[in-house]
C-alpha cells in the first residue's frame, strides 16, 4: 500500500470514535493505578505501568487492522479460528491456573489469554460464513451449521472454566444471525429450546459458580466468602454519591475491603463510581453509547454484507461485555468474571478489544462504493 493510500484511508477514519476509545484508555489507566493505590507511604503496584505497554502494543495493532482491508482478513477466518481452537485445547492441557481457572497460556512468560481470541474468531468466521454470496441464511442448515461454528470454542472455554466469556458467544451470535436476515421464526424458536435447557446447565456449572449463583439470590448466604466480592462493590457504588469521594480517595479499594485482586479487573467500574460518583460513572457509559453508536454506524454505512456482520459481532461482544461488567457491580446480575472494556487491566483482553476496534475503522474507511 502506497503511503497516499494509507493517509487517505486515515483521514477517513471515525475519529469521534478514536477520540471515544482513547478517553476510555486513558481513565482504564488511571483507575488501575487507583485500584492499585494503598496509601500515601506505600509502593503501587506496576499495573498501570504495564498496562501503558499493552495500549502501546495494542495501537499499533489497531493501525495495522486499520490499514488491513477487512476482506483479506475475513479470507483467513478458518486459519484464525483452527488456531484459537488449538490454544483452547492446549490451555485444557498445559494452561496456567490462576485463582481456580485455569484460563493462561504462558508464552515466553507472558500469560496469554487465548479466549479473547476466540471470541474475535467466531465474529470473523461467522462474519465470512454468512455473508457468502449464495448463501441461504434462511435454511435449517446454514442454522445449525453457524450453531456449530460458536459451540465449539463455546464448550471449550466453559471448561477452563469460565463461564462468562464463553457466555458472549451466545447473543453474539444470535445478533449476527439476526443481522445475516435469519427470520426471526427461526431464532425464536433457538431461544425456547435454550430457556428449556437452561435449568439443566446447573449440573455443569463448578462448585464456585454454583455458589455465586446462590449468593446473588440471597446475598446474605455466604457475607464473608462467595458473598463479599458483591457486597463490598454494592458499597463501593453507593458510597460514592453524586460526585464520589475524589480520585485516590476510595475507602472501599485503598482499606482493601474490595479485594485487590479484582479492583484492577472485574470491579474496576466500583471504584470509577466511588471515587468519581454518578457523574463519573455516567461519563464512562456515555463513552461507551459513543462507541458503539459509531460501531453500529459503520456497519449501516458498510460496502458490502461482511462488513455489516463484522461491526454488528464486534458490538455485540463489546455490549455483552459493559453490560454484564456494570450490571454485575452494582448487584443486578451474578458476578461472572467479565472485564470492562479498555478500562480494566489486562493484556489479552485490551488487545482483543483494540483488534475490534480495528475491524470497524477498516469497515468504516473502506465505506465509499468504488
Amino acid at each position: 500500500m502506497d503511503l497516499s493510500m494509507t493517509r487517505q484511508l486515515l483521514r477517513r477514519m471515525d475519529w469521534g470514535l478514536l477520540a471515544s476509545v482513547s478517553a476510555l484508555l486513558v481513565m482504564g489507566v488511571l483507575f488501575i493505578y487507583s485500584a492499585s493505590y494503598q496509601g500515601d507511604n506505600l509502593p503501587v503496584p506496576g499495573f498501570y505501568s504495564k498496562q501503558l505497554v499493552w495500549i502501546g502494543i495494542s495501537a499499533i495493532i489497531f493501525l495495522l487492522i486499520v490499514l488491513l482491508d477487512y476482506h483479506r482478513l475475513a479470507t483467513s477466518a478458518w486459519w484464525i479460528y483452527a488456531a484459537s481452537l488449538l490454544m483452547l485445547v492446549l490451555v485444557l492441557l498445559f494452561g496456567r491456573t490462576i485463582y481456580g481457572s485455569t484460563r493462561w497460556l504462558s508464552i515466553f512468560g507472558i500469560n496469554v489469554q487465548p479466549s479473547e481470541m476466540a471470541k474475535l474468531a467466531v465474529v470473523l468466521l461467522l462474519g465470512r460464513f454468512l455473508s457468502r454470496p449464495g448463501r441461504d441464511v434462511r435454511s435449517p442448515k446454514c442454522l445449525l451449521q453457524a450453531g456449530l461454528l460458536m459451540l465449539v470454542p463455546f464448550i471449550l472455554i466453559l471448561r477452563e472454566p469460565d463461564l462468562g466469556t464463553a457466555a458472549v458467544l451466545l447473543p453474539t451470535t444470535f445478533l449476527m444471525l439476526l443481522a445475516a436476515g435469519v427470520p426471526l421464526k427461526s431464532l425464536g424458536l433457538l431461544v425456547a429450546l435454550g430457556l428449556l435447557l437452561a435449568p439443566f446447565a446447573w449440573f455443569a456449572l463448578d462448585g464456585y459458580q454454583q455458589s455465586r449463583l446462590l449468593v446473588f439470590f440471597d446475598p446474605g448466604r455466604d457475607p464473608m466468602g462467595a458473598g463479599w466480592n458483591k457486597i463490598q462493590s454494592e458499597i463501593a457504588v453507593g458510597s460514592g454519591g453524586l460526585t464520589g469521594k475524589g480520585y485516590l480517595q476510595g475507602t472501599q479499594n485503598v482499606l482493601g475491603f474490595l479485594p485487590r485482586t479484582v479492583a484492577p479487573t472485574d470491579f474496576i467500574f466500583s471504584v470509577i463510581a466511588e471515587e468519581m460518583g454518578f457523574v463519573g460513572s455516567a461519563m464512562v457509559m456515555s463513552l461507551y453509547a459513543a462507541v458503539l453508536i459509531a460501531t453500529l454506524r459503520a456497519a449501516l454505512r458498510s460496502r458490502d454484507q461482511l462488513g455489516l456482520l463484522l461491526c454488528v459481532g464486534v458490538a455485540a461482544v463489546l455490549f455483552c461485555h459493559v453490560f454484564v461488567n456494570i450490571a454485575m457491580t452494582v448487584g443486578l446480575m451474578p458476578i461472572t468474571g467479565l472485564p470492562l472494556p479498555l478500562i480494566s487491566y489486562g493484556g489479552s483482553f485490551t488487545i482483543s478489544t483494540m483488534v475490534g476496534m480495528g475491524i470497524v475503522q477498516s469497515v468504516y474507511v473502506r465505506r465509499y462504493r468504488r
